[in-house]
C-alpha cells in the first residue's frame, strides 16, 4: 500500500470533531464554560450546512452536545478530555494502489510534548477510535505511526508537499531522538511526502505555557499546489511582524515536490495586537475548507474580517466563504481549523 494524504480542498466524506468538557480549557465560571460550548457548536452547525459533521463527546456531555448541536449532527459517545480534534484524531489517507480504500494515521499525541496542564490520556486513543468509527462503508485502516505529532502540526497540497516546523516534529518532548531526515522518512509512508518543506518557527504566543511550541496551520497553508497562503502581521510593534518575515524568507527559497517555487498570498492579521495574556496570535490561516465552503475566523473587526473573506474567496474559487466567531476559540489555544478534521472521499481522486 502507498498512503497519501490529499488536500484539504478534495472531497469530504465528512467532518469530525470533540465536543468540549469541563476542564481548564473550557473555563472555570459558567458564563466561560457556555461560550466555549457555543463556539465549537456554532462551528458544527456552519460546516453542517455542507457537509456532514460527526461530533465525539464524552459521557458527561452527549446530552449537552445533542441539545445545542440539534438533529443534523451525530453525536457519538467516547471518552474525552482534550477537545481538539485536529491534533488528537487521526489524520486520514487514501492508499494510492486501491481507491477505495481509507487509512487513518494514528500519531502517538502526548499533550504537545507532556506538558504538566495538558488532559490527553483520554483523547490519545481517539485517533484509533475515530479510524474504526469512519465507515466508508468500511472502517478506515490504521496506520500506525510511533511519531509524536498532531494534524495541526502539517499541512499537504495533495501532491506530495508538506509544510512542517522545526519546533514541532523536532521538538524534544514530542520525539527526542528525531532529525529531519527520519521526520522526513515517516511522513513518506504515512502521508506520501516527497518533498518538506521545514519553517523555522511558528507565531510568538504559540511557544508559551500553553502554546502548542509553533503549528504550522496558523502560520501558513496551501490554497492549491504551488500557492501557499501566509499570515501576515503588517504592524511592526508586534512580535509576529519580525516572526513572519523569517517565515517568509524561508518559503520564497523552496520549491514543491513538482519543482514549483511557491507563489504566496499573505493574509494580513487583525488589527488587535494584544489581550491580558500578551501578543494575540489571532489569525485568518486557521481556516477550515470543507465541501463548497471556507469557515473562516471573525474577530469581530468587520474591515479585516472582510479583507480576509475577499482573500480566501479568490484563493478558493467556487466555495462560499462563511465566517463564525473564532474569538473564543482562540482564547482557549486554537482555531477552527484546531478544531476540525476532514475525513476524504474515497474512490474520487479529484
Amino acid at each position: 500500500m502507498a498512503w497519501t494524504m490529499p488536500a484539504e480542498t478534495a472531497p469530504h466524506e465528512r467532518t469530525w470533531m470533540a465536543f468540549p468538557c469541563e476542564g481548564q480549557t473550557l473555563g472555570a465560571s459558567d458564563a466561560e464554560r457556555t461560550e466555549g460550548y457555543e463556539a465549537w457548536s456554532a462551528v458544527a452547525r456552519a460546516i453542517a450546512e455542507y457537509e456532514p459533521v460527526t461530533m465525539v463527546a464524552d459521557p458527561s456531555e452527549v446530552s449537552r452536545a445533542r441539545n445545542l448541536l440539534g438533529e443534523g449532527i451525530d453525536v457519538l459517545e467516547a471518552p474525552v478530555d482534550e477537545f481538539w480534534m485536529r491534533d488528537i484524531g487521526p489524520t486520514f489517507v487514501r492508499d494510492d494502489e486501491d481507491p477505495e480504500r481509507l487509512g487513518a494515521v494514528d500519531w502517538i499525541f502526548n499533550g504537545w510534548g507532556a506538558n504538566e496542564w495538558a488532559d490527553w490520556e483520554k483523547s490519545a486513543k481517539l485517533g484509533r477510535w475515530v479510524a474504526e468509527h469512519s465507515r466508508t462503508p468500511q472502517s478506515a485502516q490504521v496506520v500506525s505511526s510511533v511519531l509524536v505529532n498532531e494534524g495541526g502540526g502539517i499541512h499537504t497540497d495533495g501532491q506530495g508537499t508538506v509544510l512542517a516546523t522545526e519546533t514541532v516534529q523536532l521538538d524534544r518532548r514530542r520525539n527526542p531522538y528525531a532529525d529531519r531526515q527520519r521526520v522526513e522518512a515517516e511522513f513518506a509512508r504515512t502521508l506520501g511526502a516527497r518533498k518538506v518543506i521545514w519553517l523555522p518557527r511558528g507565531l510568538t504566543r504559540d511557544y508559551d505555557e500553553f502554546g502548542t511550541n509553533g503549528h504550522v496551520d496558523i502560520v501558513a497553508t496551501f490554497a492549491s499546489p504551488g500557492t501557499v497562503l501566509l499570515h501576515a502581521q503588517e504592524n511592526p510593534e508586534h512580535p509576529d511582524h519580525e516572526a513572519m518575515v523569517q517565515i517568509r524568507e524561508a518559503l520564497e527559497t523552496q520549491t514543491d515536490a513538482d519543482g514549483r517555487r511557491l507563489s504566496i498570498l499573505e493574509v494580513p492579521a487583525p488589527e488587535r495586537l494584544s489581550d491580558a495574556d500578551g501578543p494575540v496570535d489571532f489569525s485568518y490561516i486557521n481556516h477550515y475548507v470543507a465541501n463548497g465552503v471556507v469557515v473562516a475566523c471573525s474577530f469581530g473587526e468587520d474591515r479585516a474580517d472582510g479583507r480576509a473573506r475577499e482573500i480566501l474567496s479568490e484563493a478558493y474559487p467556487g466555495r462560499e466563504v462563511v465566517s463564525v466567531e473564532a474569538r473564543p476559540i482562540f482564547e482557549r489555544g486554537g482555531g477552527i481549523h484546531c478544531i476540525t478534521q476532514q475525513q476524504p472521499t474515497v474512490g474520487d481522486r479529484s
